[in-house]
């Protein structure tokens, strides 16, 4: 079995845990809306100390690729592809979508997005289906599900008429990035030299600068 640190950004929180042998044995988890680049090392730092571990014992790192915060994706995906190089082990890229999934019956998960809207994700037995979309709760089209599980649930599976609905924050999601990315990796099929990468489902916020770019003589 291996020993596997899983950690997540893409929310306003820094969370962690670590997975031995196929048990959760330690887990931090700070809600902050910034400075998780600042925060995230030492986090997994207390994490691995907690449970008498250290970098060298690690088989594998799992990320939370998001969809989420564009800042805290790119911190979270960036440090575990350095600590996967540096350390010479598997990076493994979870969405928060199946991290939530994890373990449960749910067909379709929904996550927070910004301006009062959902992502949401189909799923069956964990796995992902289709292309996950961000909508408005209310104005979900033809999405159909009998399980709706995560954020804003409830009314998600009012308007679909959904007969079941779990709501679900983001706190656990670190334990689920570690179930999922174990799985993966004892699945001899993986691909460990695949390298985790953001999911973005909008285009960034940043608005282009409104002054022109300064001209070059010469």
């Amino acid at each position: 079995m291996a020993t596997l640190l899983a950690f997540d950004t893409a929310a306003a929180q820094c969370a962690a845990a670590l997975l031995t042998d196929g048990r959760i044995v330690a887990t931090r988890r700070t809600e902050m809306s910034r400075g998780q680049a600042e925060a995230l090392m030492p986090l997994l730092q207390e994490v691995l100390a907690e449970a008498g571990a250290g970098w060298s014992d690690l088989d594998a790192i799992g990320v939370g690729v998001g969809p989420g915060n564009f800042t805290g994706i790119r911190i979270a995906v960036s440090a575990a592809r350095g600590l996967a190089l540096s350390l010479g082990i598997p990076a493994i890229g979870v969405s928060g979508f199946e991290a939530l999934a994890d373990g449960t019956d749910a067909d379709l998960v929904s996550l927070p997005a910004p301006r009062g809207m959902v992502y949401v994700q189909a799923v069956a037995d964990g796995q992902t289906i289709g292309d996950p979309a961000q909508l408005a709760p209310d104005a979900v089209g033809a999405l159909t599900a009998c399980h709706v599980l995560g954020t804003d649930s409830v009314r998600l599976a009012a308007a679909i008429g959904a007969a079941r609905s779990t709501e679900r924050d983001l706190s656990g999601i670190a334990t689920g990035i570690a179930h999922v990315a174990a799985a993966r990796l004892s699945d001899p099929g993986f691909d460990r030299t695949l390298r985790p990468a953001p999911l973005y489902l909008r285009p960034a916020d940043a608005a282009p600068p409104r002054e022109a770019p300064p001209v070059m003589l010469g």
